[in-house]
């Protein structure tokens, strides 16, 4: 059969590449292997510059595959499987790149783009390690490229190819029947981008999180050199490059949590979610091993810890990838992939690397160079090893309590996931917190090798003392009360907001007194101050984090779950005025975005005092890939010292057919008249009221009746319906309760003399759309973001700081 409008040449081109990337790979992994043993400089150069050729042959590849599946689904060629289940015809452009970080393969080869460049900076930086560091990166890079081929071996697929055509990978489908099928509605829309991914900072997330992952290899890297070659002076050329590793790492983790802060609903940067975890841990193994790595340098202490830490870090990183993409965790993370299964490649990737490595580091571990006599407990390089050893058991923690599918899986258990996450992991990392902030603060005023207690004495007391009096400070003018974990955890609280006190001032006058106002060298004591705010801002905005939502209508249009308390989300009725504790709020109205297909909701906050006055304007997006609801993002007030949190959790749009009709009734001042859920009073009937000028013009003579409804539960509620007389024309103003379904109008008035009047009463479900609002206050979260950026601008001066030294 011809098929119509489909192009297949980018296809062909593309899977060509695809395969020419896995050919160059592993060419290039046994040219640059065989380099690194040869002794002979000739026969070593000549290897060397074959091995170039391939990996320069492997990153045009890379490339181009890149090049080309762009191409293809920025111009929606639906024919293509990838195109069209992840983008459509109506997806804003903007998000065209998040289309191919959502598919595996698309991730996969972005991992591969990053091994490229930090290839070739390690050939034009490092050519003395550039043979058996290229031999590692190339050697990953094939086992990526398997994953992007999509062949079959004795009816073995090996990856997913993502050139494969719709029809190939669906052959089953009516729909291929037809040869014009590409003109399908369903088709030729195409099948969109997951409505969490259509979010600017996915487009920059994945980039700069799978550049820290990739780059996690090139201290792994460094590590199988020495255990390979016996040649440990790669110690002082691995520490910038970690550090690289660990700022880039740590931004894109952050960048994640920013992500879910203003994308997802779960309220607040982090969930324990076991896709962050996952990503998290192997930064804290690569922190441990930046810190050994520098105690090595420094004393000749802690090779073999950094060794460790180095193969169990890059371990890590592709055990998360393992965890991620297998599936196992696909009903316990919003993050995880789902769909094909590639589990049995996933493990080898772990496993062709750890086992190897860990190996190597068994049979070479005594030949380590290492220093028999234990470190002085009065050193620095003490305190950073046990430093270290905290971050590990940390890591440990949180790693175990993720992988509890994957051990359901194995042992064929069942058990369950944490039930509440945060009391799991806070409960005890609260503690890792508190070790971390004194360590922070205190081990830079320690010597390395030995120091006098008098010398360390003098120097800590002062930043001991102006932490302590600050904690003090915050603790009781923040009021910080958290008591929800028990009067425990509370103390332990109040002694992590000591530790990270601690740490932003022993560091931050460590500068000074330490290193004598030399910024250049100060890049360590910067990223510990960062660090510190990062811990402050965590604690301040978790403990102080306030529902400012709470239920005072008394309606509830869901039932209580795990996610979801009725009486911490408010339900506003659009533009009914509502009290909401300190605020007033209003639902003004909603608008559809026909461009990003959401609804956005207009949401008016009123201080009570006059303070404030502002509008939010959260969303709501129609949830897709098989997923039904809606899908709630977030808005956000930022203030200096605090954010307004805002988003949807449930809407209730009138879409019924308005059958009911007005029941007539005649009452008198005073009178009382009942509906389904109550009665109504008439108290007086005003005449051009002031207070409603503008419902009636200036040449209208008007006439409001003040009626009170009092609900069967005790509520009561004004109403004003009226009428506007202008000559012989009469004009209905009718007034809604929408709280009440109610509806009220001033039909006539019967007798001015007894004020005898009648009205129209219709209580009808189609009087009003409703939403129900959670709002949260998120106090002194600035400092999260701020220790963030401050802990990468201290990681940047520390590599330029040794990258200076190295040259010079």
């Amino acid at each position: 059969m011809q098929y119509i409008d489909e192009h297949l040449l980018p296809g062909q081109l593309g899977h060509f590449f695809a395969i020419l990337s896995l050919v160059a790979s592993v060419l290039a992994t046994i040219a640059y292997f065989k380099a690194n043993r040869l002794q002979v400089v000739q026969e070593k150069t000549s290897w060397l510059q074959l091995a170039r050729v391939f990996f320069f042959i492997e990153t045009i590849a890379v490339f181009a595959v890149f090049i080309l599946i762009y191409y293809i689904v920025s111009n929606h060629y639906h024919e293509y499987f990838f195109a069209w289940n992840h983008s459509s015809l109506s997806l804003p452009p903007k998000y065209l790149l998040a289309c191919i970080w959502e598919d595996q393969s698309g991730s996969f080869l972005l991992w591969n783009i990053w091994h490229c460049v930090l290839g070739w900076i390690i050939i034009w930086k490092n050519k003395k390690w550039e043979a058996p560091v290229l031999t590692v990166i190339n050697f990953a890079q094939f086992c990526i490229a398997t994953m992007l081929i999509g062949l079959y071996v004795f009816d073995v697929k090996i990856g997913n190819n993502p050139f494969i055509l719709w029809r190939h990978e669906m052959s089953q489908l009516p729909i291929f029947s037809d040869p014009n099928y590409l003109q399908l509605p369903r088709v030729h829309e195409g099948n969109d981008l997951n409505t969490l991914l259509q979010n600017y900072w996915m487009v920059i997330h994945p980039p700069v999180l799978f550049l820290g992952f990739a780059s996690t290899i090139i201290p792994f890297a460094f590590a199988y050199a020495g255990l390979v070659n016996k040649d440990h002076s790669w110690i002082k050329t691995a520490i910038p490059w970690t550090s690289f590793s660990a700022a880039i790492l740590g931004t894109g983790i952050m960048m994640g949590a920013a992500w879910a802060y203003e994308s997802l609903n779960f309220g607040g940067y982090w969930a324990w979610d076991p896709v962050e975890n996952a990503s998290l841990v192997p930064w804290l193994t690569l922190i441990a091993g930046l810190h050994t790595n520098i105690v090595y340098k420094a004393t000749g202490y802690s090779l073999r810890s950094t060794y460790f830490f180095y193969i169990i870090t890059f371990t890590l990183v592709l055990y998360s990838t393992f965890l991620t993409r297998s599936g196992v965790l696909g009903d316990t993370s919003v993050h995880a992939f789902v769909g094909s299964d590639m589990t049995a490649q996933l493990v080898l990737f772990v496993v062709v690397f750890f086992v190897p490595a860990i190996v190597y580091f068994a049979i070479r571990y005594k030949s380590i160079p290492t220093i028999t006599k234990e470190e002085n407990t009065n050193s620095r390089e003490f305190w950073m090893f046990i430093g270290s050893l905290v971050l590990f058991l940390s890591s440990i923690i949180i790693i175990s309590k993720t992988s509890i599918p994957v051990f359901n899986k194995i042992f064929k258990t069942n058990v369950a996931p944490p039930e509440d996450p945060l009391k799991e992991y806070n409960q005890i990392q609260i503690f890792i917190a508190i070790i971390i902030g004194i360590l922070t603060a205190t081990t830079q005023y320690f010597k390395y090798k030995n120091t006098s207690n008098s010398f360390f004495g003098k120097r800590i007391v002062l930043p001991t003392v102006i932490a302590l009096v600050l904690s003090i400070l915050i603790i009781v003018f923040a009021n910080i009360n958290y008591d929800k974990y028990g009067i425990g955890f509370l103390i332990a609280i109040y002694v992590a907001i000591f530790g990270s006190i601690y740490a932003i001032v022993a560091n931050a006058m460590y500068i000074w007194s330490g290193l004598k106002g030399k910024l250049k060298a100060a890049g360590a004591s910067v990223a510990h101050v960062g660090f510190g705010l990062v811990l402050v801002g965590i604690l301040l905005s978790s403990a102080k984090k306030n529902v400012l939502s709470q239920n005072t209508t008394g309606i509830a249009v869901f039932k209580k779950d795990k996610r979801e308390d009725p009486a911490e989300n408010i339900t506003l009725f659009k533009r009914v005025p509502t009290d909401m504790g300190k605020y007033t709020v209003t639902y003004v109205t909603d608008t559809f975005n026909v461009a990003e297909k959401k609804t956005y909701f207009e949401i008016d906050f009123k201080s009570k005092d006059g303070k404030e006055h502002f509008k939010l304007y959260p969303d709501l997006m129609k949830n897709n890939k098989g997923m039904e609801g809606m899908s709630a993002n977030p808005a956000a007030r930022h203030y200096f010292n605090k954010d307004i949190f805002v988003y949807i959790s449930a809407y209730e749009q009138n879409k019924e057919n308005d059958t009911a009709v007005f029941r007539k009734k005649e009452l008198k001042v005073g009178d009382t008249v009942f509906y389904g859920n109550g009665f109504v009073v008439l108290n007086k009937i005003e005449v051009n009221p002031k207070s409603l000028q503008t419902k009636y013009n200036a040449d209208e003579q008007a006439l409001f009746l003040n009626i009170t409804v009092l609900s069967k539960d005790g509520k009561q509620y004004n109403a004003m319906p009226g009428i506007a007389l202008k000559g012989n024309s009469l004009r209905d103003i009718p007034d809604t309760v929408p709280q009440q379904s109610l509806a009220i109008k001033f039909n006539k008035l019967i007798d001015p003399k007894t004020s005898t009047i009648e009205i129209g009463i219709k209580e009808s479900a189609a009087v009003s759309d409703l939403i129900t609002l959670k709002v949260y206050e998120f106090p002194w979260i600035i400092i999260l973001w701020i220790g963030i950026i401050l802990m990468v601008i201290g990681f940047i001066m520390s590599i330029l700081y040794r990258l200076n030294r190295m040259t010079s």
